[in-house]
């Protein structure tokens, strides 16, 4: 009796009983005071990733309309398309006046086969005639008066700001809300929630390259089902909230 008593302790000493396997540990979510640490990982190893939000980047070299028209672009559209279309798109016409010189058909063809690429084209030329008429041909900095132009939401005006204005701000797209949540940093239903989280939830300092981060991240391993989380250079400290099959 007493030997089995002794072993009986042992085993839960150890966490499991004999034979049983070893007792799967879940990371704590990561959150204000450890985000640092998982960006400081990511802001590393990203740049050995050929992650087409960085080509995107390129492309645009931190230039307030390229990176306007850039992300209209991108909207419901594959990275990766969208990563060639608007480099050929930059390539004749890379200013509003510029964009307005070429017709709505001809910026259709450029920008083929990105989604919704006929309203696109027409969201296009309306932004370039709203920016000369009302801000004198130039991208304002301020995320209210951006998000008065027509086709421009939260995540554009942000992403305009951060690239490019270099100010804080968050874009929240989907590879933002997805992992965002996935690492337990918030729990918010949509994008528009995810952002106002973050904006509590994520040090003020981190703010502009959050986005860049995570859409890498997103593009290349932490995808939205079956992320390769064997390939993560942050897995350790990763919950993996609602991740349900992994590589």
């Amino acid at each position: 009796m007493r030997s089995h008593a002794s072993s009986a302790l042992r085993s839960t000493i150890s966490g499991n009983l004999v034979g049983d396997p070893a007792p799967v540990i879940t990371p704590a979510p990561i959150d204000g005071a450890t985000v640092g640490r998982a960006l400081r990982i990511l802001r590393r190893e990203s740049r050995g990733w050929n992650a087409p939000v960085l080509t995107l980047m390129a492309a645009e070299k931190h230039d307030p309309f390229l990176t306007l028209i850039g992300c209209i672009l991108s909207l419901r559209t594959k990275d990766e398309t969208t990563a060639i279309a608007a480099p050929r798109l930059f390539a004749r016409a890379r200013t509003p006046d510029a964009m307005l010189a070429l017709t709505a058909e001809e910026i259709e063809r450029l920008i083929f086969p990105v989604g919704f690429y006929r309203t696109k084209a027409r969201v296009i030329h309306g932004i370039c005639r709203d920016l000369i008429d009302r801000f004198g041909g130039r991208v304002p900095d301020d995320l209210d008066a951006l998000t008065t132009l027509k086709g421009v939401g939260r995540k554009t005006a942000n992403l305009v700001i951060t690239e490019s204005f270099r100010k804080p701000g968050i874009c929240v797209d989907t590879h933002v809300h997805r992992i965002s949540n996935r690492w337990g940093l918030v729990r918010a239903k949509t994008p528009d929630h995810t952002e106002q989280a973050l904006r509590v939830a994520l040090p003020r300092r981190y703010w502009r390259e959050f986005n860049g981060l995570l859409v890498a991240l997103g593009q290349t391993l932490c995808h939205p089902t079956s992320p390769r989380c064997s390939q993560c250079p942050i897995a350790r400290s990763c919950p993996r909230i609602g991740v349900t099959r992994s590589r």
